[in-house]
């Protein structure tokens, strides 16, 4: 029998993540040339929903298809983002619980965790969502440990970051179904890079203020010119004329990290560029972004991006490789 895959899409579901799972899962046959999975797509009342890009897709099911579910996926977009405890349809939070108590497996994909922890299921567990809603998820979600900066986490339940991390989920779930050269098999099927490790980082945009600060916002700006000089907090609060705990604390209100943080984030996020746009060496980058040695930047590349610094360029410079 193979093993039963339902997807559950909310209005306005993004159109990518509605047939991806269906790519990767879908004409994975076994050494009989038998199908390893179905799928089914459903909404709460089955028949059409809105989507991301503009038209309407027409499912086959309604919610009682997940009774039978031996993995059940949340998918995402604005109905899955907008799940709070209170507006989550009841039906779809007895589905996922009930799935979740005879044992099935629950996963989402991107803002698909929205749903999630609106039906309570990932207190005091380990998640991850798309980064750029991560604020947001944490804001509505305190008691869910949230790790934004990775691809997925596999606590018990799976979560996974956005767009294309939803693609290293599902193929994390075929190595864990059927093996790693399954899973590579259909990596190569659709034409990617064979499985990232949940571990490896999102790649997101350099921390800014959440708002225009008129002390902060010209010293970010001055230090993101000066990367490879001696930058330190005191010196950057010197600027800001204020004193270093107040510059901190205004700091952290503002970007949601420290001073020395975002420092270390906006160096890295320099090497990447220069990795990906020129041929210099490992330790001409470093000494570019302030981070010393190649060695250093190595380290730091490898503990925040999962990948060493040549690892990184072969994949998104491979003409330079």
């Amino acid at each position: 029998m193979p093993h039963e895959i339902v997807l559950i899409a909310l209005d306005d579901v993004h159109a990518m993540d509605l047939g991806m799972p269906s790519q990767v899962f879908g004409g994975l046959l076994d050494e009989n040339g038998a199908e390893r999975y179905r799928v089914r797509v459903c909404s709460p009342d089955g028949g059409a929903i809105t989507t991301s890009a503009g038209f309407a897709a027409l499912l086959e099911h309604d919610i009682s298809a997940a009774a039978e579910a031996d993995t059940v996926i949340v998918l995402p977009g604005g109905g899955a983002r907008a799940a709070r405890p209170g507006t989550l349809d009841p039906r779809v939070r007895d589905a996922l619980l009930a799935a979740r108590a005879r044992g099935a497996r629950i996963v989402s994909i991107c803002t698909g965790a929205f749903v999630l922890a609106a039906a309570g299921m990932l207190d005091g567990r380990r998640a991850t969502t798309y980064w750029r809603r991560s604020e947001e998820f944490r804001s509505a979600y305190p008691d869910v440990r949230l790790e934004p900066d990775v691809l997925f986490v596999d606590d018990g339940i799976l979560t996974s970051a956005g767009v294309a991390a939803g693609l290293d989920l599902c193929l994390h779930l075929v190595g864990l179904d059927f093996g790693i050269t399954v899973a590579n098999d259909a990596a190569r099927r659709l034409v990617m890079a064979p499985r990232r490790a949940g571990g490896q980082a999102q790649f997101v945009d350099r921390w800014r203020p959440a708002k225009d600060d008129d002390a902060l916002t010209p010293v970010l700006a001055w230090a993101s010119e000066h990367l490879g000089e001696a930058l330190t907090v005191s010196a950057l609060a010197r600027r800001a004329t204020m004193s270093e705990r107040t510059f901190t604390r205004r700091f952290r209100e503002q970007t949601g990290t420290s001073p020395t943080a975002w420092i270390t984030a906006e160096r890295l996020a320099r090497a990447r560029e220069l990795l990906e746009q020129t041929d210099l060496y490992v330790g001409e980058v470093a000494r570019l972004c302030g981070l010393g040695s190649g060695t250093h930047l190595r380290s730091q590349f490898q503990r925040r991006f999962g990948q060493s610094p040549t690892e990184y360029r072969r994949v998104y410079r491979p003409a330079a490789a």
